[in-house]
């Protein structure tokens, strides 16, 4: 286990002690949360990211082999010289 000492305003601090917010539990809750939060927010980000990325459309097989047949005869051309 870990100890962490925090500082708050008093007024803030007499509040959350009111509440009950400042047991271990509760801020193990509380942090357990706000992390997972985080987590969901970064992955949205990602997600936003990957979706603006400007990829080609995907290939026809008719492309796909064309392309092939284009590489192939390009290979044979340097390989005849």
């Amino acid at each position: 286990m870990t100890t962490v000492q925090i500082t708050l305003p008093d007024q803030l601090a007499q509040e959350a002690q009111r509440a009950g917010l400042l047991g271990s539990d509760t801020i193990e809750r509380i942090l357990r949360a706000q992390l997972k939060a985080q987590h969901v927010d970064e992955l949205f980000q990602a997600m936003d990211q990957m979706a603006a990325v400007d990829l080609p459309g995907a290939m026809s097989p008719e492309d796909v082999a064309e392309e092939i047949r284009v590489m192939r005869a390009d290979r044979r051309a340097r390989n005849t010289n």
